[in-house]
């Protein structure tokens, strides 16, 4: 795999304390590039070049917030924050376009979903580009995987559900 889904040592020494202040939550560290990358031009301006995070709270409004109180908030960004949205589309893989939804689909057409194996050789093939396409700043390889056992899941308990019926 490209060095695109592989986590930077720098990134999984560094833990901070710093807390989002709308949530509460502790975020994880964000390059500069995805902030310049995903903020909408407008905002460009008042990036402070501090240490931002990514905050991970599906309920909160804030994306990405800094020490210094500089907050962005979802409508700041260019893209949907697929973590803290609610409705279709729901993104997943920010490189490759996938949704929740295309997830299901998938399983409900085929038994399952190859989302994951699809990704996994687009990055093999250095296709890559998380780290300015995903707000987190991460590869989406996690995510999808975790999506895929859900969907399956969801698909098998309403399938002996209809059985039982």
């Amino acid at each position: 795999m490209s060095d695109c889904c592989q986590v930077p040592v720098e990134r999984q020494k560094y833990r901070s304390q710093l807390l989002c202040r709308q949530c509460g939550s502790e975020g994880q560290p964000v390059d500069r590039n995805t902030i310049d990358a995903l903020l909408k031009a407008e905002s460009l301006s008042q990036v402070t070049g501090s240490q931002y995070m990514f905050c991970e709270t599906p309920h909160c409004p804030v994306v990405y917030y800094a020490e210094d109180g500089s907050q962005f908030r979802k409508e700041r960004i260019r893209v949907r924050v697929g973590l803290k949205e609610t409705e279709d589309p729901i993104p997943l893989c920010y490189c490759f376009g996938v949704t929740k939804r295309m997830i299901r689909e998938e399983i409900e057409r085929a038994g399952r979903s190859m989302a994951a194996t699809r990704i996994r050789a687009e990055v093999k093939a250095g296709n890559c580009r998380c780290e300015v396409e995903n707000p987190s700043g991460r590869c989406c390889l996690g995510e999808i995987r975790q999506a895929e056992k859900r969907a399956a899941a969801e698909r098998t308990g309403r399938q002996q559900s209809f059985a039982r019926s």
